[in-house]
């Protein structure tokens, strides 16, 4: 599956120039780790984030949000943005979101 070039570019604009991010194809995307943790992905025209199961429920109430579901049953703790969602604002929200989440895990 091909990914949005654009807004990899996007979130690497954002993300890449933090301490300790890098980004790698996982998912047939492109993922941004920070501190080898996964934060978010860019997969076909959307973006898969990383909110922690204690914000789950609430970011599914957001505009254009789904569960993840790869295996057939929801990763808790992972939400999908809608790509057409994905505004200037939109898109740093749910960024600052995921790097929040994940600084506070231990690097891998």
């Amino acid at each position: 599956m091909a990914y949005d070039e654009a807004l990899a570019e996007r979130v690497r604009e954002r993300l890449g120039v933090l301490p300790g991010v890098s980004d790698k194809r996982m998912f047939g995307g492109l993922a941004f780790l920070t501190e080898g943790n996964l934060t978010v992905c860019v997969t076909g025209d959307d973006l898969m984030v990383r909110v922690g199961k204690d914000t789950y429920d609430q970011a599914l109430t957001l505009p254009g949000v789904r569960p993840v579901d790869m295996s057939g049953r929801p990763m808790r703790g992972w939400v999908v943005v809608d790509g057409a969602e994905l505004d200037d604002e939109v898109l740093d929200g749910w960024l600052d979101r995921a790097s929040v989440f994940v600084r506070a895990l231990p690097p891998k």
